[in-house]
């Protein structure tokens, strides 16, 4: 297949080395899940914060895939003081995504988010995050667990339970299926515009999508760029995205 849509992968801002050099970053999973799954062309953004122009970056795209990160997203953003300082921040990546992902929708951008790209979205709209879930009264335990190995870090964790009749479970022809779980923070509020798609045993919210768009636009809170080749419900999200970016390609970018 030709992969003539693009899909930017914004980066995290992260010191790398025994150095500490300033870096850009991207997991190698989500790049391969863009190329093998969607069938497209990943191209990755710098974390340069709001110094980028989002008009020229969208100009080249037909989607947008926000990866999942071990940072939080700023909690000044949904009008909160940081309750967990000792966790990671990245201010640059919070300055770029939440602004490219209100240009994106303005396009009618295919979206898809992961983990820290699934809470960027809700904040980007107006909604709220549980900063430690963990630690709220009425929820299980989301975090990663003390793994030895990555197969154990993003193993099964609990089953998340498909809105009837919503995208997902069209998508899929199932009422459930298993997750992995490995993130500490997670939606309080959903903003408005925003439907749930999917639920934790708990009530927490795993899955959302965007109301008023008019293609793809999708957020899970699990990580199904994780062995996706070998998850047929992961490999078919990540199909259905792809198709969503050709045919938002094949129409013309505005």
């Amino acid at each position: 297949m030709t992969r003539n849509a693009v899909v930017l992968i914004p980066a995290c801002s992260n010191l790398v080395g025994n150095h500490l050099h300033p870096s850009h970053t991207v997991q190698r999973k989500y790049a391969d899940a863009v190329f093998y799954g969607a069938q497209c062309t990943p191209l990755l953004i710098p974390a340069m914060g709001r110094d980028l122009d989002i008009d020229v970056l969208l100009d080249l795209a037909d989607g947008i895939f926000l990866s999942g990160s071990p940072s939080n997203v700023g909690a000044a953003l949904y009008g909160e003081e940081v309750k967990l300082p000792h966790l990671p921040q990245d201010a640059l990546r919070d300055d770029l995504t939440l602004p490219l992902i209100n240009a994106a929708m303005a396009r009618g951008m295919p979206i898809f988010g992961v983990c820290r790209g699934f809470q960027e979205i809700n904040v980007a709209m107006g909604g709220t995050l549980h900063q430690a879930v963990h630690d709220t009264v009425g929820f299980d335990r989301h975090i990663a667990p003390n793994a030895s190995n990555a197969e154990e870090q993003y193993g099964y964790s609990h089953p998340a339970y498909l809105v009837a009749d919503g995208f997902m479970q069209q998508t899929l022809g199932k009422s459930q299926m298993m997750v992995n779980s490995v993130h500490g923070q997670g939606v309080n509020r959903l903003a408005q515009g925003l439907s749930a798609e999917a639920h934790a045993p708990d009530g927490l919210i795993e899955a959302f999508k965007i109301d008023a768009h008019p293609s793809f636009a999708l957020a899970v809170q699990w990580h199904p760029e994780w062995k996706m080749a070998d998850n047929p419900d992961s490999l078919a999200l990540f199909e259905a995205f792809g198709t969503a970016c050709r045919n938002y390609h094949a129409q013309g970018r505005p």
